[in-house]
Parts: C-alpha cells; sequence; structure tokens
C-alpha cells in the first residue's frame, strides 16, 4: 500500500536522532589531510608576523617619493631590516621585511637607478605594496572552527602556524555486509542464476569518500541464523553496519528479520524512488551502547542513491562536519518530462551550464538495476510525489561532484 510509504524527512530525523560526533585523536599534520577537526584551532601568531614586500622594489617613506634617494641597504626574504636611516630607500625582494621608518614599496620597474641612488616616482602612497602584519590571520582569533575538513588550504593554515600535530574526530568504522546466495565476489567464475558484486566496490568508495573506514567487509548468507550472528559480529566491530538486499518481503529475506530479532528497526519501505525497501535500525552492543543500521536494497542504483542520501549525512553526524549534512542544491530546466505517483524520484541526470542557466538530461533508463546511469550522472534530479514535469520546468537537483 502507498499509504505505508515513509516520508524521507522522517526516515532522516529516525537515522539521525541522537547521533553525536566520535571521540577526537591526535594526529600529525602529515596525514591529517581530509579529516576533520574535532575542536576549534585558535591561531597563535600573526600572519604574515611582520609587515613585508609584496614585490621586489624599494622600500622608503612616501613623503620621499618623486627624489634621488640613497640606497642604504639590501633586505632579502628571512633577512632582518635595519632601520631606515632617513632620506633613503632600501633595496627589498618580495617576502622582505618593511624596514622601521618605511610605509611603502614601489616595484623595481618603475625605479631610474645611478649607481648607488634611486629616483623614485611620484605619489607614491603610504602603504602601497605592502602586506600588513596580521592582514591574514592575527594571534588569538579562530584559525579553523570545528567539523572542517582538513583540505589542503586548510593544511597550509595550520603549518602556517607552526603546528605539528591536530586533533581529528575519529572517523566512524563501517560493516558492509552482502546478501544473496547469488552475490559472489569478482574473479570467481559465474555459474548459471549468479552475479557479480557490484555494491560492495561502489559503496566502500563513497563511505570512504564521505570520510568512513570500512573495517569489515563480509558475504551473508540466505539464513536467519547466519544473518543474526553476522549482524551481530558487525555491530560489535563497526558504528555503521550497512547491508544489501535481504530487506524486502521474500523468502529468502532475512536481513529485516534479524534486525528486529536483535535490535530495532526504526523505518521501513520509504516513499522514495529508487530505493523504497530500504531499513533504518540500530543494532545493541554489550557495553550498552548501540550501531546504527541501514539497510539498502540489492540493486545498484538504489544502494548508490541511498548511500548519498542517508550514510553520507549519517558519516558527517558521527565526524561532526555539518558540511556532509546536505548535498548542495542547484535549479535546472529540465530536457525532459515525467510524471510520478506516490513516491519522490531521484533521476540520475547530466549537468550542462552556459550563460543562461543550467540544463539537466535525464539518462534514458532510469531502471533500479541500471548502475550505468549513476557512472556519468552529475546530480540526482528532485522530482516530487504526484507531479508532472514538463520539458523546461525547473527542479532541484542535488550536485554529486
Amino acid at each position: 500500500m502507498a499509504d505505508d510509504l515513509q516520508p524521507i524527512d522522517a526516515a532522516l530525523d529516525a537515522l539521525l536522532d541522537g547521533v553525536t560526533p566520535l571521540p577526537p585523536e591526535s594526529l600529525p599534520l602529515a596525514v591529517a589531510g581530509g579529516r576533520v577537526l574535532a575542536s576549534a584551532v585558535n591561531a597563535r601568531l600573526d600572519v604574515p608576523p611582520f609587515d613585508n614586500s609584496a614585490m621586489d622594489g624599494y622600500a622608503l617613506h612616501h613623503r620621499d617619493a618623486g627624489k634621488w634617494l640613497v640606497v642604504s641597504q639590501r633586505i632579502a626574504a628571512g633577512q632582518p631590516a635595519a632601520a631606515l636611516a632617513p632620506g633613503s630607500c632600501a633595496r627589498i625582494f618580495t617576502g622582505g621585511e618593511i624596514p622601521p621608518g618605511a610605509d611603502c614599496v614601489v616595484m623595481q620597474e618603475r625605479v631610474e637607478l645611478d649607481g648607488e641612488r634611486a629616483l623614485i616616482p611620484a605619489d607614491i602612497p603610504a602603504g602601497d605594496n605592502l602586506r600588513r602584519r596580521g592582514r591574514d590571520v592575527s594571534a588569538g582569533a579562530v584559525l579553523l572552527e570545528a567539523g572542517q575538513t582538513l583540505n589542503a588550504a586548510a593544511l597550509g593554515h595550520l603549518a602556517g602556524q607552526g603546528i605539528t600535530e591536530v586533533d581529528v574526530t575519529r572517523r566512524p568504522r563501517v560493516a558492509l555486509l552482502s546478501t544473496g546466495d547469488e552475490v559472489i565476489d569478482p574473479g570467481q567464475p559465474l555459474a548459471a542464476g549468479q552475479i557479480y558484486n557490484s555494491n560492495r566496490p561502489m559503496l566502500r568508495q563513497l563511505l570512504e569518500q564521505f570520510g568512513a573506514e570500512v573495517v569489515m567487509a563480509s558475504r551473508v548468507a540466505d539464513d536467519l541464523d547466519a544473518t543474526c550472528r553476522c549482524l551481530a559480529d558487525a555491530a560489535a566491530r563497526a558504528d555503521i553496519v550497512v547491508t544489501t538486499g535481504g530487506v524486502s518481503v521474500g523468502e529468502e529475506d532475512h536481513v529485516k528479520a534479524a534486525l528486529t530479532q536483535l535490535g530495532e528497526l526504526d523505518l521501513w519501505r520509504l516513499a522514495m524512488r529508487p530505493g523504497k525497501p530500504l531499513a533504518l535500525g540500530r543494532l545493541p552492543r554489550n557495553d550498552g551502547s548501540t550501531a546504527r543500521f541501514v539497510g539498502l536494497p540489492g540493486n545498484p542504483v538504489s544502494g548508490f542513491v541511498g548511500a548519498w542520501l542517508f550514510l553520507r549525512p549519517l558519516v558527517g553526524a558521527l565526524l561532526g562536519c555539518p558540511a556532509l549534512d546536505e548535498l548542495p542544491r542547484l535549479r535546472a530546466r529540465a530536457e525532459f518530462a515525467t510524471t510520478t505517483q506516490a513516491r519522490q524520484h531521484y533521476m540520475r541526470v547530466a549537468l550542462t551550464f552556459a550563460a543562461e542557466g543550467i540544463t539537466a538530461r535525464a539518462f534514458r533508463d532510469q531502471n533500479s538495476g541500471v548502475l550505468s546511469s549513476c557512472v556519468q550522472a552529475d546530480a540526482l534530479a528532485v522530482i516530487p510525489a504526484h507531479s508532472e514535469i514538463s520539458q523546461g520546468d525547473e527542479i532541484d537537483c542535488l550536485w554529486l561532484r
């Protein structure tokens, strides 16, 4: 029945209810790239730490512009500067410290030289070509906020403060379980009725991209007792237990029954396409805590879409990383027509960016088993339930790139 399908927002609320960031760990800065800051970092130093030159040229006081000046010293980057003698200038190089008594720099191409004298052009304003102390960062100010992912620029920001270690949130540990006796690993010969496991490498890569660590990847036999044992083992080892397949209503679908027997089923059967038979719940551990459970459908497109919509924000919540809460939304004009019934449809689309706006082209076959529609997809077009979309209509797209 369509009326027992759960809305996406309710599913996300149930999934994230009570989730708090995992504990921190200290890492050397050299290996902290891509990790998430566990707490804010305050600046120890002004950046730059002193007034310095933005280019190769001559440092002087602006009142001496338009005159011949004696070149009284030479200042390379990394060398201390002496006070500027009155009525003189200093030869200076990019990054060199501005000497006391100077308040501007004129680029070398504008200066005429005669031995040890330099003719400075007129009308050089105070502050010209200077990088003032603390222009980028002031000591004591917040350098990076908690929840910031340490990308290349953030690592450089920390290194500029002389920081060698940083506290990051521990990566969520994930157990990735595949169900179905017909599913085998690549490298084995296919027997009649068997298929290769495309979900495991796809989901492992996505989970690692989101910031998680896959600590267990196993195949579960189509048997209730075996499924219960595997789920209990996974919950003891991981913060998140992800299964593919086994959450529908077939006689060989045991995951939902095992979850209900061992823990709690929060939600099942969502008002979304693809991915209706998606289960969310919790599995208990011996210490009284719980592991979060996400049961994805076995069809690979359903797993792909479910990972972006549910695993990404769950990993983000455990990391304390707000940037993972929601996918970026873009408005685009549909280059297709479609209708929906009781379920919100997430269509795989390619986007074209032009001066007149963004257009979305839907892949022809949107079946949940057609993984090729995900390979080249830039976004998921969100088509609400009970909608009729005509070519040229504006739609929301969730950016995947």
